[in-house]
């Protein structure tokens, strides 16, 4: 990218550790309340359950051994070095998102390539496995961030190139990752994009035709579910043999979309047409309603609720996608409140105040963007555990079972705790 062509950071170091421990302690905090919750939810049968299938045990081990040593590091570092690395970062992780798509897409066979529930979104190395859709979000946010520092914006007709340059950049990870599929993780790229947009002062003009293409793809989704429900009622089939074959996502005129992704959107927008008894496609969202609903103020107690005990929220969910579900029911609207006040002062507090603190344009827009980052994966999980968002299968930060994302969320914070530290830095 000849965007970066820019004279490179002369990384420095500063004596004083000046760190901000309110993040981590937040952190830790919010770890605590992920591994008791994950217990919770294997409880029922926890001595049936081999070491190694114990979740709570393996989130142990991602945090203490992976997650908390890197975000260390990377407090302790100067995140300039980041900057220069840039392109590096960005190109590894798209080499990572390559091989999935070839082999969802084409059918290569590819062995280290691992396919589950219908999408093909991870590498497995043997011991461990890895989604780099995860890493293609910390990738884009650096490169993003990078090329926004190094540019000084002026009129849009006269920044063309930057703006095709910059669009490639989101594009091609969001197209990667589409195909895996993963609808979910794609709707991250864009408010990062917006939001480095934002702080980079465009004119209103530039956000007005953004709204109007967000509604042109709105509608354009709404006729394809229209579609897709005429055709259900047309050949007289139920959503869930749809989706298992993808019948009508095999035709010739519809959105790149998998059935099983239009009967989540349908059971959001209208659960009685796709699923009249509530025991099919909205199952999963009928059974987190009851879990949020019945915690009451105070909860039922950890692994009391009966919900995921029980197996009506499915145990394939409910320590990942699903986590805040057993918090609201297990330790009611008070534990539901904390978890989303430490993850609004990690936000706030961690985030937007270092991007504020930062004195160079590289730390403001790489906190603005990594804040966008959380700020989505909190609205929309937790949106779609309340039945305000459709189920996309976004994980909870610093909550969810899952190694890529306590990894990626341990990465991201410590690049925000290397802006805070040396803000006085770089002028």
């Amino acid at each position: 990218m000849t965007s970066l062509r820019g004279n490179k950071y002369k990384i420095e170091q500063i004596r004083r550790l000046d760190w901000d421990y309110v993040v981590p302690l937040c952190m830790l905090v919010l770890f605590v309340m992920g591994v008791a919750f994950i217990y919770s939810t294997q409880s029922y049968n926890i001595e049936e359950i081999p070491l190694r299938g114990r979740f709570w045990i393996k989130q142990v081990f991602y945090f203490l051994f992976v997650g908390l040593p890197i975000y260390l590091f990377l407090g302790w570092a100067d995140y300039k070095w980041v900057y220069n690395c840039a392109k590096l970062i960005y190109g590894g992780c798209i080499l990572l998102l390559i091989p999935l798509a070839l082999k969802e897409c084409l059918g290569v066979p590819i062995p280290f390539i691992e396919s589950r529930y219908n999408a093909t979104r991870w590498i497995n190395f043997g011991v461990f496995s890895v989604q780099p859709s995860e890493l293609a979000k910390i990738g884009t946010c650096v490169m993003a961030a990078a090329m926004f520092a190094n540019h000084k914006m002026g009129k849009f007709r006269d920044d063309w190139r930057f703006w095709l340059k910059l669009g490639a950049v989101f594009f091609v990870p969001i197209l990667l990752i589409f195909l895996q599929p993963d609808l979910g993780s794609t709707l991250v790229f864009f408010p990062i994009f917006f939001a480095m947009c934002y702080i980079s002062k465009l004119p209103r003009r530039f956000f007005a035709l953004s709204t109007l293409a967000f509604c042109a793809l709105i509608g354009a989704v709404s006729v394809d579910i229209y579609g897709y429900t005429s055709y259900l009622k047309s050949e007289n089939i139920s959503a869930r043999e749809s989706a298992r074959r993808n019948a009508y996502g095999s035709t010739a005129f519809c959105l790149p979309m998998k059935d099983y992704q239009r009967n989540r959107i349908l059971a959001f927008v209208a659960p009685e047409v796709v699923d009249p008894s509530g025991t099919d496609v909205a199952w999963n969202l009928r059974q987190s309603l009851i879990s949020v609903g019945t915690g009451g103020v105070f909860g039922k107690g950890l692994a009391e609720g009966t919900q995921a005990k029980l197996g009506y929220l499915p145990s394939s969910v409910a320590y990942n996608d699903f986590i805040f579900s057993v918090i609201a029911e297990e330790s009611g609207f008070l534990g539901a409140s904390l978890a989303v006040i430490l993850i609004a002062v990690i936000v706030i507090g961690g985030c937007l105040r270092s991007a504020t603190l930062s004195r160079d344009k590289f730390g403001q827009f790489l906190c603005v963007g990594i804040a966008a980052i959380l700020m989505t994966h909190i609205f929309i999980n937790i949106g779609m555990t309340l039945g305000i968002m459709p189920i996309t299968g976004l994980p909870l930060p610093m909550l969810s079972y899952g190694g890529t994302f306590v990894l990626t969320c341990c990465i991201l914070l410590g690049l925000v705790q290397s802006v805070y530290r040396h803000r006085k830095a770089y002028d």
